[in-house]
């Protein structure tokens, strides 16, 4: 891939094209990729620049058929300690263009930032943020854009704004709200206290924990690779009701209805629907029922044939 980035490591799946060729030789096995923030001597912090390379990034991946999902992680090279993001770089160069003394200066450079953050959040496909260590302030509002959150049991989230008498202003109030409740949101943001991933899970914010190390690579592997391999059109309705229409429950309920339309005619409807009544040769028994040994096979019963799995395209 030509495109560069300063401040970003992007890991690619192989593409083909329409005829077979390999057009990239990628790194991932399967239909995602990984954006990983790479500024591990900054604890992964945020500036301008570096969520600006977010949105580049997902602009090349929108239209790539060889991505259907998204992981989004600090990067896995730690040379002081695990961090997802600790949020914004306050020792970073402010934008000259503003003056800080200015209100209306600040709401222009909130802007900035929250054209970058919705960008992140109304991607169509689905992105995974993989969190191992701190998601802090900036950090933790940037994981409130992705739409699953795998998490290692060594994490801590949180709102700290508090301490440095500002506030959460990266959408992190509102996002927060609706992903844990109101009271939650309230504690985390007029508190500023860091919270476990044990915490986070039974507040709804994060989806799966696992051990660091291998385990957590393992995990965030199995659901990027089954959300590249599942039918992307679905994923996107799916996303777009839940993220959007839940904010007016009648809107909500007509992108259902228009969803279902959009769905049900792509190929992947078509494929998942006719292979729940496809039966093929168990691969165990090579479809005789039994083992060599006489056995029944375990995985088809003796039946021989087993059901279908779907073999969905994507968009």
């Amino acid at each position: 891939m030509a495109e560069e980035f300063e401040f970003l490591k992007i890991e690619w799946p192989t593409a083909v094209d329409k005829q077979g060729n390999v057009i990239r030789q990628g790194t991932v096995d399967g239909n995602y990729a990984i954006i990983s923030i790479n500024r591990p001597d900054r604890l992964n912090a945020l500036t301008d620049d570096v969520v600006a390379e977010f949105s580049r990034a997902l602009r090349l991946m929108e239209f790539d058929d060889s991505i259907r999902a998204v992981v989004l992680r600090g990067t896995k090279e730690i040379t002081k300690k695990p961090s997802f993001s600790v949020g914004a770089d306050l020792a970073a160069r402010f934008d000259t263009r503003l003056n800080p003394s200015i209100p209306r200066h600040m709401s222009q450079a909130m802007r900035k930032r929250h054209r970058d953050y919705d960008e992140i959040e109304q991607f169509p496909k689905p992105i995974i943020a993989a969190v191992d260590g701190f998601a802090l302030g900036g950090g933790c509002e940037l994981v409130l854009c992705c739409d699953i959150v795998i998490a290692t049991d060594r994490s801590e989230f949180g709102l700290p704004e508090i301490n440095r008498g500002i506030f959460p202003a990266n959408g992190g109030i509102t996002r927060m709200a609706s992903r844990i409740g109101v009271n939650r949101a309230l504690r985390m943001a007029m508190f500023g206290e860091h919270h476990s991933a044990k915490t986070m899970l039974e507040w709804g914010l994060v989806s799966w924990i696992a051990p660091a190390g291998d385990e957590f690579e393992r995990l965030v592997h199995e659901k990027a690779k089954w959300l590249g391999d599942a039918p992307t059109t679905s994923l996107f309705i799916i996303k777009k009701c839940v993220k959007f229409g839940t904010r007016y429950i009648q809107l909500g309920l007509m992108m259902e209805q228009l969803g279902f339309g959009e769905v049900f005619t792509s190929f992947d409807a078509k494929e998942g629907i006719a292979a729940f009544n496809r039966r093929i040769k168990c691969p165990v028994c090579g479809g005789k029922g039994k083992m060599e040994d006489g056995s029944t096979c375990k995985n088809c019963g003796g039946a021989k044939r087993i059901k279908d799995s779907p073999h969905y395209k994507g968009i």
